[in-house]
């Protein structure tokens, strides 16, 4: 089961966005956040939730999105997430591990999304002081991660990288994204 939580937890980038993600489904996904590992139990993660459609289109006009797709922009209007979880460390925790914290809370995050039927997508390319203006977080906060959430639109396949080595994703002429994954004989070493 959780190999196949694992395997459907893909990076969409293209979804259905007329499908709502509820506030309450959020905060859920907060919570799975919330329960996981923390290091030295500081919990300097705090975040900023969003499934209205104004303010999706703030938090999208700040986002890059699949820098190896050179040619494409970021979804299109209709395509674009349905909500947003704003992941933020609270720097009056001074935790120096935080960067640790953040990809543990972002894969509970995307891995709830799974199990609800749900996709999404971390992104870490963010104007963040336009971001941090326009939604106005606290002072005491820096943005850290965006993580985009909806209903996928679109196949993500996993194959083998190839001889040459390329780890590069990829879409074909029928959109279906393809993301070459390292074989398991060559990541475990001694």
């Amino acid at each position: 089961m959780m190999r196949d939580l694992i395997t459907k937890n893909r990076s969409y980038r293209r979804f259905h966005q007329d499908f709502h993600v509820g506030i309450d489904t959020l905060k859920g996904l907060v919570d799975l956040a919330r329960l996981s590992a923390s290091a030295g139990n500081k919990q300097p993660l705090k975040y900023m939730l969003s499934c209205d459609p104004g303010r999706n289109a703030i938090v999208f006009s700040t986002l890059a999105w699949a820098a190896s797709l050179k040619n494409w922009p970021g979804p299109s209007e209709g395509e674009r997430p349905s909500a947003y979880i704003i992941i933020l460390e609270d720097k009056e925790l001074n935790n120096p591990y935080v960067k640790n914290d953040v990809g543990i809370a972002a894969q509970s995050i995307l891995l709830g999304a799974v199990e609800k039927g749900l996709g999404g997508c971390m992104i870490a390319s963010v104007k963040r002081e336009e971001l941090q203006e326009k939604l106005a977080t606290p002072d005491n906060c820096e943005i850290l991660l965006v993580v985009a959430l909806g209903r996928p639109k679109e196949e993500v396949v996993i194959e083998a990288v190839g001889p040459s080595g390329d780890t590069t994703y990829w879409r074909d002429d029928s959109g279906v994204h393809h993301v070459p994954k390292r074989p398991l004989e060559d990541i475990i070493v001694g």
